[in-house]
């Protein structure tokens, strides 16, 4: 069997570190483990929940085959080391297979239901209150890597009218709302992730007559609020998130998904939406992606991915984040 010296010693080193840094910071879901050893390409996140600590461990594709006993061996041993190291018992570590082509198998969805125990937990961040779920889908509900980005929306939402499209579980818009934007609207197609949002506004005490969840397609519902707008039948907002994702091919949209080829129509149809001097954080996970040069010419972008990769994600492109700001007119 591989030796398991280097990864029991780096998650150690890591978990030593990250838990006095999360408690300064007052972050209570990390990512713990960041496929630091070549070797051993998981990651490890850890949730300090209302009731107590949970893991959920993913294993990343890298395309080695290993028959499957020697992979189910191999993640029993990694997640008995992760159990020693974090004091908790195995039944407390959500374990997920991300994109993994087991051996005569197919590719597991990214998003697809696992149909594993759906217990939700709530972790706190930033002084507010978050549903996250390690077992029913392959997301929590909670993207970590924004967490820094959150707060930057938060700290420009006081007295704004706040959109945030794709918006899949409501956080930013919990950070707005609680930061004082005195309007919301959270566009996003999913009924399970629109349901979610609303019980996480619920859960933070947020009102949802000035802070709307919409079910609509993010595509049809902004053509719809630009037409609108221009007409004078609606008033334009100041503050904006689109995090679209990378691709998508719903069955209730009209049409497929992908970012690197809608991107300059999502972003000049927010800039039609945005009020004067508005601003809109635009942020992807594809890796591959190239912002348009001729959507630049409309608004003053900044890149501001160095900000907003929070410090415990060693992978320093998990996304883009541009700040894109709407000159007065």
């Amino acid at each position: 069997m591989t030796d398991l010296s280097h990864f029991h010693n780096r998650l150690a080193k890591n978990a030593r570190h990250l838990r006095k840094w999360a408690r300064r910071s007052n972050i209570h879901a990390y990512r713990a483990y960041d496929c630091d050893v070549p070797e051993f390409p998981v990651i490890i996140d850890c949730f300090d929940a209302e009731g107590g600590t949970w893991l959920q461990f993913q294993e990343v594709d890298t395309g080695w085959q290993q028959s499957e006993d020697e992979h189910r061996e191999w993640i029993d041993h990694l997640i008995e080391v992760a159990a020693e190291i974090f004091e908790l018992p195995v039944d407390r570590i959500a374990v997920k297979h991300r994109g993994r082509q087991r051996v005569g198998g197919d590719k597991t969805a990214q998003h697809e239901a696992t149909g594993l125990d759906e217990d939700d937990l709530v972790v706190h961040e930033g002084g507010h209150r978050f549903i996250v779920n390690l077992y029913g889908y392959l997301d929590t509900g909670l993207f970590l890597d924004h967490r820094v980005t959150r707060g930057m929306v938060g700290e420009r939402a006081r007295g704004k009218r706040f959109l945030n499209l794709f918006s899949y579980t409501g956080s930013f818009t919990v950070h707005a709302a609680r930061a004082g934007a005195i309007s919301s609207e959270s566009v996003d197609l999913s009924n399970t992730y629109s349901q979610w949002a609303e019980r996480n506004l619920r859960l933070n005490s947020i009102d949802l007559v000035r802070h709307r969840i919409v079910r609509a397609d993010v595509f049809t519902w902004l053509r719809d609020a630009v037409s609108a707008y221009e007409a004078g039948d609606r008033d334009g907002v100041d503050l904006i998130v689109l995090d679209p994702p990378t691709f998508s091919n719903s069955k209730a949209m009209q049409g497929i998904l992908d970012v690197q080829r809608d991107h300059p129509w999502l972003i000049r149809q927010c800039l039609a939406l945005l009020a004067p001097g508005g601003t809109l954080f635009f942020s992807t996970n594809l890796r591959s992606f190239e912002l348009d040069l001729l959507v630049q010419e409309k608004a003053r972008f900044e890149e501001i991915s160095a900000k907003t990769v929070p410090d415990d994600f060693r992978d320093g492109r998990i996304h883009r984040c541009w700040l894109i700001t709407q000159p007065p007119r």
